[in-house]
């Protein structure tokens, strides 16, 4: 089963690679704004989980730069992960709302209609 998990996330990584999504093109200032915006995302993910491939790919379209955590890969991200928001499951996005207010989603349909409400263009 090992040998299977590992060829399949193979060819989800290579087939991820092969057809990298363009990211949208904003005046820099624009772009700044929400680089400023993604500092409160964080995203817990697996390299080769097919759903956290589709949220990142979502993340690429959008431009948008939002820090990776792999729990599969360190520690204290799975530690980080499973204190805040109570499992350990992936994907998993963080919100910080700035007020000491910290939102946690795990779906990836729901995570990308998050970031596309907030960040898509026009």
């Amino acid at each position: 089963m090992r040998i299977i998990r590992f060829i399949l996330g193979i060819i989800i990584l290579f087939f991820d690679w092969l057809t990298t999504p363009r990211g949208i093109k904003r005046p820099a200032e624009k772009q700044k704004i929400i680089d400023e915006q993604c500092k409160n995302f964080t995203l817990y993910q697996y390299k080769a989980c097919p759903f956290c491939v589709k949220v990142r790919r979502a993340m690429k379209r959008l431009s948008l730069t939002i820090e990776l955590r792999d729990p599969k890969r360190s520690e204290s991200a799975k530690e980080e992960l499973i204190a805040g928001a109570g499992k350990l499951k992936c994907p998993c996005l963080k919100i910080d709302e700035g007020d000491g207010e910290v939102r946690w989603m795990f779906d990836s349909k729901e995570i990308i209609a998050y970031l596309e409400g907030r960040f898509a263009e026009g």
